[in-house]
């Protein structure tokens, strides 16, 4: 404790404020006592809270604060018993900060960026990424931050798209199947299985929730062509926003509606928007894929127009190779993307030669877990 640091109680008890180095940060105290961490409130081990908002009076009130040794001791009105409070968790986790964002800002552990990248594809060994933790979390961290990375020195194997998968977390099932493949096909019922090209889009967007990750595994790849391109959607987002902020709006406030009905017995729909916000403006997802659009019909006669316009600049800027980052898979690479954020799209191959891949679908939040495991970790051992 500072000279500095110091303890108000205000409101008659519903809440207090403590000053110290991070300036002055109020706390309401039924966020107080509902965030305490004493070993009647949270399970020792995972944390997970032992009571309910209920059992906290709705006119919770502080008797006493004061500051000792680092933490803050607060007597509740309800309780006889103190609390402890770390004043470093206080500090990381107040509330009481100024709003300060505009619609579209981003996490600060995220990155956007454009073609600049291509210097820099992240890119790990998956020998090294098996064996060796530090490079396993340098990877993930890379994951995190720009929404792809690439893996290279993988076996060349069936199903060792699989093992990929298990760095970080497992694989989701869909209608088409554990994993897929991805070859030339005659009459395929997905436009991912001819050697045409494809624009960069995300991946099943007509499926609510989305498989938020990606992997594309290359198996044989002699054929001409074919390189693998992703783009940065909150990077073309974030350009459309700067020149045009009704358009970036009307993408946002809107939901487009998407439909994949390709095979039998299959018929899934989603309506969401174009370029997801949190309620707080945060971006948290972009679908964009043309071959999945169904009708929009959630759009106003009078914003149509307007909507068709930013849509379509949407597109151009995902097209402006300014913002492509291109790469090529040879057997035993692969590359992982996030599905709500980093568009991705396949140059056109020729008919001669082969090219097999395989692609399965994860979740983010098994990668997320993995990394934040791993962060915690490090940060205990030093």
């Amino acid at each position: 404790m500072t000279a500095r640091e110091q303890v108000e109680i205000l409101d008659g008890g519903a809440a207090l404020a403590l000053t110290g180095a991070a300036g002055r940060l109020r706390f309401h105290a039924v966020w107080l006592r509902d965030n305490a961490w004493d070993a009647a409130t949270r399970a020792p081990g995972n944390g997970q809270r032992l009571i309910t908002l209920g059992e906290i009076p709705a006119d919770c009130r502080i008797t006493h604060a004061a500051l000792s040794g680092g933490a803050l001791m607060l007597q509740f009105a309800h309780e006889t018993a103190p609390i402890a409070y770390d004043l470093a968790w206080l500090n990381e986790n107040a509330y009481d900060r100024p709003a300060g964002h505009s619609p579209g800002w981003t996490a600060p552990w995220i990155e956007t960026w454009d073609a600049g990248l291509m210097a820099a594809v992240p890119t790990g060994d998956f020998r090294a990424l098996q064996s060796d933790p530090a490079a396993l979390r340098a990877w993930l961290f890379a994951m995190r931050r720009y929404g792809f990375g690439k893996i290279t020195h993988g076996p060349v194997r069936d199903g060792a798209l699989f093992d990929v998968a298990a760095l970080f977390g497992y694989v989701r099932e869909t209608n088409y199947g554990r994993h897929f493949e991805v070859r030339t096909e005659v009459n395929p019922t997905n436009l991912a299985y001819t050697g045409l090209g494809l624009q960069a889009h995300t991946d099943n967007p007509y499926r609510d929730p989305v498989p938020t990750l990606q992997i594309l595994y290359c198996l044989e790849s002699s054929a001409a062509g074919g390189e693998n391109m992703v783009v940065d959607g909150f990077r073309a987002a974030e350009r459309l926003r700067a020149e045009n902020p009704r358009g970036f709006d009307l993408l946002a406030r809107y939901c487009a509606r998407f439909e994949y009905a390709g095979s039998d017995g299959i018929c899934l729909r989603s309506r969401r928007p174009m370029i997801e916000l949190a309620p707080d403006g945060e971006m948290i997802g972009i679908r964009f894929n043309n071959r999945s659009a169904a009708a929009i019909t959630d759009v106003p006669y009078a914003d149509m127009a307007d909507y068709y316009a930013a849509y379509r600049r949407l597109g151009e800027l995902i097209d402006d190779p300014a913002g492509e980052v291109s790469f090529r898979l040879d057997p035993g690479e692969s590359f992982v993307v996030d599905n709500t954020r980093v568009l991705h799209a396949r140059k056109a191959y020729s008919g001669t030669g082969t090219r097999w891949f395989q692609g399965c679908y994860a979740d983010k939040d098994g990668l997320l877990s993995t990394l934040a495991a791993m962060e915690q970790m490090k940060g205990a051992a030093e």
